[in-house]
């Protein structure tokens, strides 16, 4: 990116009326993921669902102490119940910051400042990737609240939080994936709850899905994740339905707006 400044030989305005060319450093990649990470958090949409994510993280853990059986009221159950439940609607936060770049028209104005778009939508997951990682510490103080309440043991595994983190972060990142695909913000927030309600189905229903499905239905890929339980053959699976959900609609969405016009 340059500007064209006036300027003489020894750096001041150029006596004659000359122009030249001056290079202007672009802005940091950290200061565009703060940029989007406040996209996510200012607006009013962004506001509500994060106070509704943390709510849920509060209702699932007074759920399970209420009515739950005692198996379900450890630290490491309540935890992952935390995770499940903040996974409904936090990628949704994800989702909007990408389609309302063009549901409320600012893609001009982002890609403007920023033409290297690659740049922009780096930012944008690393955001998300925040977002997700804040989403663990909500869930990691609300399983612990309600195991105080209980009076349970404090053993928690690294790992299970480790699972617990990459669970959110799959999702958010498949949520931003899919934005960037469809560009439309009804579309794509039904698109992602309908979409694998539906795959989910007809596995259940079409006998001959029942086996591949466990490599490409996230029901069944990501459920030893929120448990805290992988096993060698789970990492394999998780990988191929994570390359689908996530890997495709972000190429996809790549090339999408590389070829977009912005207007």
């Amino acid at each position: 990116m340059t500007t064209l400044l006036r300027t003489s030989a020894l750096g001041g305005p150029a006596a004659d009326g000359g122009l030249a060319a001056v290079p202007l450093a672009r802005p940091p990649l950290p200061r565009l993921t703060r940029v989007e990470l406040r996209k996510m958090l200012d607006t009013r949409a962004g506001f509500w669902l994060l106070l509704l994510v943390g709510l849920s993280a509060v209702a699932v853990v007074t759920l399970v102490l209420a009515a739950g059986e005692a198996a379900d009221q450890t630290l490491p159950s309540l935890f992952g119940s935390c995770v499940e439940a903040v996974s409904l609607l936090l990628p949704v936060v994800g989702l909007l910051v990408v389609t309302s770049e063009w549901s409320q028209r600012t893609a001009l104005s982002t890609f403007t400042l920023v033409p290297e778009r690659g740049r922009v939508v780096a930012a944008k997951l690393l955001a998300g990737s925040a977002l997700a990682a804040a989403s663990v510490l909500v869930c990691l103080v609300a399983a612990a609240a309600g195991n105080l309440i209980e009076g349970g043991a404090w053993h928690l595994d690294t790992s299970h939080i480790a699972y617990g983190a990459l669970y959110e972060l799959i999702g958010m990142l498949g949520a931003l994936a899919l934005g960037l695909l469809l560009m439309h913000s009804a579309l794509a927030i039904v698109t992602y709850f309908v979409a694998p309600t539906i795959v989910a189905a007809a596995a259940g229903i079409v006998p001959g899905l029942r086996e591949p499905s466990e490599w490409f239905d996230q029901s069944q890929t990501m459920a030893p994740l929120a448990d805290g339980a992988m096993a060698a053959g789970d990492w394999a699976r998780l990988a191929v339905s994570a390359a689908i959900w996530v890997g495709v609609p972000l190429a996809l969405g790549l090339l999408r707006l590389r070829r977009h016009e912005m207007k």
